[in-house]
């Protein structure tokens, strides 16, 4: 990565941080993976009930083999025989970790779900939700955040779970009703009534879709 493309993240991270603040959602910039798997880490006390939402870019930063390794009351809903039950813990547990399709650069996150357990969670439930938002989500506005979560992550996903959906042959949002699309519930998180519950580490690489 060249230096002006280091000097751009870490000038736009340092305006949506400030616009995060004002959402009452603490923000911080980590340059890479590491130094975001350390950050997430130093939020996280040992012995805390931590479960996710299919979140990609905890584990390429590491995060997850972190927890699964250290002591921590990790809920695997992966490798959980009840799907159910590990997807419901979620609501008890201390951390939440999750990312966004998109977030814009006044701070507005984006999500767009299927079974709708990820965005049900960032809503309610764990004490404190954690997002690992790669540089490469940013959108300039609402607008374009909406129209990267459809036609970037929507398409991704919808090909990496083997579904029968348009997006997944074409790549492109296709509004469509099929029996298979994760296009089920859209979100909008433009402020977080209890503060020091969201927290957002942006990440200085191209990380998840």
């Amino acid at each position: 990565m060249n230096d002006n493309i280091i000097e751009r993240n870490e000038k736009l991270a340092k305006k949506i941080i400030k616009c995060l603040e004002s959402r009452n959602i603490t923000g911080y910039y980590a340059p890479n993976a590491e130094q975001a798997k350390k950050l997430a880490l130093s939020l996280i006390p040992k012995g805390s009930k931590v479960t996710n939402g299919g979140v990609m870019s905890a584990h390429e930063i590491g995060l997850i083999s972190a927890l699964q390794e250290g002591d921590y009351d990790y809920v695997d809903r992966d490798t959980a025989e009840d799907k159910q039950a590990a997807a419901l813990a979620a609501y008890t547990a201390d951390f939440f970790l999750t990312s966004a399709n998109a977030i814009t650069e006044d701070g507005i996150i984006i999500n767009i779900d299927g079974n709708s357990n990820r965005i049900s969670a960032i809503a309610f439930g764990p004490k404190k939700v954690i997002f690992i938002v790669g540089m490469n989500k940013v959108a300039r506005d609402e607008a374009a955040a909406m129209s990267r979560a459809r036609n970037v992550a929507a398409p991704i996903n919808a090909q990496r779970f083997g579904l029968n959906t348009p997006c997944a042959k074409t790549g492109s949002c296709a509004d469509c009703l099929s029996p298979d699309t994760i296009c089920c519930n859209f979100m909008t998180t433009r402020y977080s009534r209890h503060a020091d519950r969201m927290h957002v580490i942006l990440v200085g690489e191209s990380l998840g879709f």
